[in-house]
């Protein structure tokens, strides 16, 4: 049978490795191969970032208008992909029909906005100390950047990773996840037939076994200025260890354990929490866990047992998919079993799989000191702590490692407000899903298992101070007395 071929795009040219080697992508239901992808080598590698360094010589030249236009074209394009995007997404990460908004609507809307950006690149003039000088500020560009996608959002976030640091001025090495490179090689696609000019984004895909050492090599390279990463925090350290040699700054975007803090138990019935703890399967770092207070009855909390996990293409009584693999199912379980031995409950579930197919699970009574309360499962696993007050409830809120999101539940608005300003999380959703974000500002880690910066143009762009002196001279020390 013959497969897909997800080649690299390397300086405006879809092209093989330089070595002819490829790995084979599988699906992480069935296991079977659903297409081949170039292994890129080490010379590809370099000849990738030498392509976006000589595109940067012009492309941080380019007018705001013509990058405006060409991401504007780029959703359109993107927008008459859909039916690719589905299939791939199926195939590759086993998405489902209900997280089609997370790859194809909500990137549509977020290139247009990202398009838009370029409103955001000005800078200030004053008055220079000197008398008669002037003072003023350009924002630039900061040259080639380095950017690595997650499989778990794959158009949305390698989206994102690339489409603003372009607006910037900046040019992008993008290396896919190697769980869907076809997947995110439909960006790519829409870039280029957008007229983005060549090498101002190149597409790289490696294996599994190879990627730390590509990833390394491309991180010391001396053209590449910035890297960001989206991922776990394991991997995350040790991209800013290796780019903590180079003295690189990155942008990380790691795990998430997002908190639900709730005085009202129906909120913890509502559409909003069952979407943020199951819709993403753990796909994403706003997956809820819980804390409440006055929550007299958790025995009640049965919409979880509606949930069933599947194919929902293929059987329609299912809801959610599988998880992105066999091993973080069983890793699921293994905390879940963990939290138990140690004294949580098990409310819903049965610790079973069937291969990457986890059925939800909802345990209460969990503890700050199991796995399970600091780690992310990456599954339909949602946890429940029951306190007896709101300060209890935020000191275990933040007693947490991830600082991404969280929600606070209530009637009270004057008391959300209050117990939003002790939560340590970069955006604090007041009833309302922790599985949200907003064009004002990107949800942004605090620290931590999280990481740190976010995809807005002060991280992708540079302040610069040009400083006019004025024309007559003023007395210089020394030199005035010669």
């Amino acid at each position: 049978m013959s497969f897909p071929f997800t080649p690299l795009y390397i300086d405006g040219k879809w092209r093989p490795s330089s070595t002819g080697a490829t790995f084979d992508v599988r699906n992480p239901v069935s296991g079977e191969a659903v297409g081949t992808a170039a292994r890129a080598s080490q010379e590809d590698c370099v000849t990738a970032v030498q392509a976006a360094a000589q595109a940067f010589q012009t492309w941080e030249l380019s007018s705001l208008s013509v990058r405006r236009n060409i991401l504007m074209k780029a959703s359109e394009i993107l927008a008459s992909k859909k039916e690719q995007i589905r299939h791939a997404s199926r195939e590759e990460v086993a998405q489902t029909e209900e997280w089609m908004w997370a790859n194809y609507d909500r990137p549509l809307e977020a290139l247009r906005e990202i398009a838009t950006m370029t409103a955001g690149l000005k800078g200030e003039t004053a008055t220079s100390i000197i008398p008669g000088g002037h003072a003023f500020t350009q924002r630039r560009a900061i040259g080639v950047v380095f950017s690595i996608a997650p499989w778990n959002a794959p158009i949305y976030l390698a989206l994102r990773a690339v489409a603003v640091p372009i607006v910037c001025g900046n040019t992008v090495v993008l290396k896919t996840s190697e769980a869907c490179p076809r997947v995110q090689s439909i960006i790519v696609e829409a870039f280029a037939e957008a007229g983005l000019p060549h090498g101002v984004l190149n597409c790289l895909s490696t294996g599994r076994d190879d990627a730390p050492a590509r990833t390394a090599e491309i991180i010391a390279n001396p053209a590449v200025r910035k890297i960001n990463f989206t991922g776990s925090d394991t991997i995350g350290r040790l991209i800013a260890i290796e780019a903590a040699k180079y003295l690189k700054p990155c942008v990380l975007e790691l795990g998430g354990k997002a908190a639900a803090v709730v005085r009202d138990f129906k909120a913890l019935l509502s559409n909003h929490n069952l979407t943020g703890g199951m819709l993403g399967l753990g796909r994403c770092g706003y997956s809820t866990g819980g804390t409440g207070d006055r929550l007299r009855n958790p025995y009640k909390l049965r919409l979880f047992e509606r949930v069933k996990a599947g194919v929902p293409h293929v059987d329609t009584v299912t809801h959610i998919g599988a998880v992105i693999g066999e091993a973080s199912a069983q890793n699921a379980i293994d905390l879940i079993k963990n939290a138990v031995a140690k004294g949580a409950k098990l409310l819903v579930g049965d610790l079973r799989r069937q291969g990457a197919i986890l059925e939800p699970h909802l345990i209460v009574n969990v503890k700050p000191n199991m796995p399970i309360w600091n780690r992310e499962t990456f599954a339909p696993v949602a946890v429940l702590a029951v306190v007896d007050t709101v300060d209890e409830a935020v000191a275990l809120a933040n007693a947490s490692e991830y600082t991404l999101t969280s929600s606070i539940w209530t009637k009270d608005v004057h008391k959300a407000f209050d117990v939003a300003a002790r939560m340590r999380n970069g955006t604090i959703n007041i009833n309302g899903s922790t599985l949200h974000s907003e064009t004002l500002r990107e949800n942004e880690g605090l620290g931590g298992k999280t990481g740190y910066g976010s995809f807005m143009i002060e991280d992708w762009t540079q302040l610069r101070l040009i400083v006019l002196h004025p024309e007559r001279e003023p007395p210089y020390p020394v030199v005035a007395r010669l």
